[in-house]
């Protein structure tokens, strides 16, 4: 897997103090969490007063909505990049392949909360986005080889046959019993891909 490069998006520009720097991360950090649990109608004003920051501060960082759904979404793909190393060091590689797929659900959960958003950044970034994406693609495919190889699931499931199992989950209806019923479905999956002992 091509390991994610660094992000000048998500990471502060090089001249920001250190206080700028801690907002400008708290507000990616507290952005996410908005989108997740509110989707589109994640207000700026409540985004920037639970960051602990005025909305000229938000603003002075993040000139649009756009602009900082971009950056929190570069964010969480680079996060879905990265769980990959993290999980398998913790876990056997069948535990680290669910771990990371219920994760994945989570970034589905904030990526639902910016689609109209994203919709307009895709248009323009399309091939920024895709590249990204890859990294994500390369995450599942190392943790799917590694359970493979171990005899933990089936050798006959490839990474993008899991890929699209999990991007289905985005289509069940946006109800307050979402993520329940995602979890519920990662456990149908992992059923289906471990081998029978």
């Amino acid at each position: 897997m091509a390991a994610a490069e660094p992000d000048t998006a998500t990471s502060a520009p090089p001249k920001l103090r250190a206080d700028a720097r801690r907002n400008r991360q708290k507000l990616i950090e507290v952005a996410a969490l908005a989108f997740a649990e509110n989707g589109a109608e994640a207000s700026l004003e409540d985004i920037a007063k639970r960051a602990g920051v005025g909305i000229g501060t938000l603003y002075r960082h993040f000139p649009s909505r756009e602009h900082l759904v971009e950056v929190v979404y570069r964010r969480e793909l680079e996060a879905m990049a990265g769980a990959a190393a993290e999980l398998s060091e913790k876990h056997p590689p069948d535990v680290a392949l669910e771990e990371w797929m219920r994760r994945f659900v989570s970034f589905m959960a904030t990526k639902r909360g910016m689609s109209n958003s994203l919709r307009i950044l895709m248009t323009s970034h399309g091939s920024m986005f895709a590249e990204k994406f890859g990294h994500v693609r390369g995450a599942l495919e190392t943790l799917l080889v590694a359970a493979r190889d171990t005899g933990a699931v089936r050798g006959d499931v490839d990474a993008a046959d899991v890929m699209n199992a999990l991007t289905s989950i985005y289509s069940i209806p946006d109800t307050p019993e979402w993520r329940e019923r995602s979890h519920r479905l990662i456990t149908l999956l992992m059923d289906g891909l471990r081998c029978v002992k």
